[in-house]
């Protein structure tokens, strides 16, 4: 081990120790076990891990702050928003809370943005450039009259099995496509004031301008940890129609720290550099050997 370390181990040692003598208040060790289950119970709450909640209650004796149906909603509503069916989860949420999404426009703006941008990675083309339905060659028209002869082949080739004047004679891609740009125009007819959303709006629209949106410089929009804010956002807003709260006391907990340890390496305080808060709680979780 070099000097170095040895001493940089000796610091830590003597800060603890430090701080352990200057601190007057010392929680009794039943008091804080109890607050660190409640921390982890409300944890598993939040967001939505019904069955391990179930399950750490028993061992714990915690009582449920929440209707576990409730719970057992919410995590419906997620996994819905986390498989990108994002319409689904829109139409759960207005059936479990009706007047949630109404009084907050913005989430729902956010909603069907990011429909919209499911629609677009469902898409075929957008997985295949050499698709003869790309998205820029549809929407700009430059291949009309390819169009024309293949729906007339699509016509011919189904003349014996559709009926007349039966909408089948499109292909699927381009009635997805058509019902994608509608949803699109009507998004863009909205009144928006906020600009973060104008943004969003703007971004979503310029994944439509690439044959292959997935491998342009928008494609991460199309990624699926995209879901995971929006999923977030969404559940913190069903626990605070039921009065509860958005955030868990623990990830509060955490940021609070992370705040303090901010305001000590702004204030020259150099023994805030030694308290590296992601390295202890990666630390914590390593199974014992």
């Amino acid at each position: 081990v070099s000097t170095q370390s040895t001493g940089m181990l000796e610091w830590r040692t003597k800060l603890k120790d430090q701080i352990e003598t200057h601190i007057p208040f010392r929680p009794q060790e039943s008091e804080l076990d109890l607050t660190l289950k409640k921390l982890v119970f409300s944890y598993l709450i939040h967001h939505g891990y019904c069955e391990a909640a179930e399950s750490f209650a028993k061992t714990t004796n915690l009582y449920f702050f929440e209707d576990i149906p409730s719970i057992q909603n919410r995590q419906k509503v997620q996994k819905l928003i986390m498989n990108g069916q994002i319409s689904e989860a829109v139409i759960l949420v207005q059936q479990l809370y009706p007047d949630l999404l109404t009084s907050k426009p913005e989430l729902l703006f956010k909603l069907q943005i990011r429909s919209f941008i499911e629609m677009i990675a469902n898409i075929g083309s957008g997985r295949n450039q050499n698709h003869p339905y790309s998205i820029a060659r549809l929407i700009n028209g430059k291949e009309q009259e390819r169009q024309k002869e293949d729906d007339q082949m699509d016509v011919d080739q189904k003349s014996d099995e559709t009926p007349e004047g039966s909408d089948q004679t499109q292909t699927p891609n381009r009635r997805i496509l058509e019902q994608l740009l509608q949803f699109g125009r009507e998004l863009n007819s909205r009144n928006i004031q906020n600009e973060d959303l104008k943004k969003q709006l703007k971004d979503a629209f310029s994944l439509l301008a690439y044959k292959d949106p997935r491998m342009s410089q928008m494609g991460y929009l199309m990624d699926p940890s995209q879901r995971e804010q929006l999923c977030s956002d969404l559940n913190s807003a069903m626990l605070e129609s039921h009065g509860l709260p958005r955030q868990p006391p623990l990830e509060l907990a955490i940021s609070q720290t992370k705040n303090c340890v901010m305001k000590m390496l702004e204030s020259g305080l150099g023994s805030g550099a030694y308290s590296g808060l992601e390295k202890q709680i990666k630390c914590s979780l390593k199974p014992s050997q």
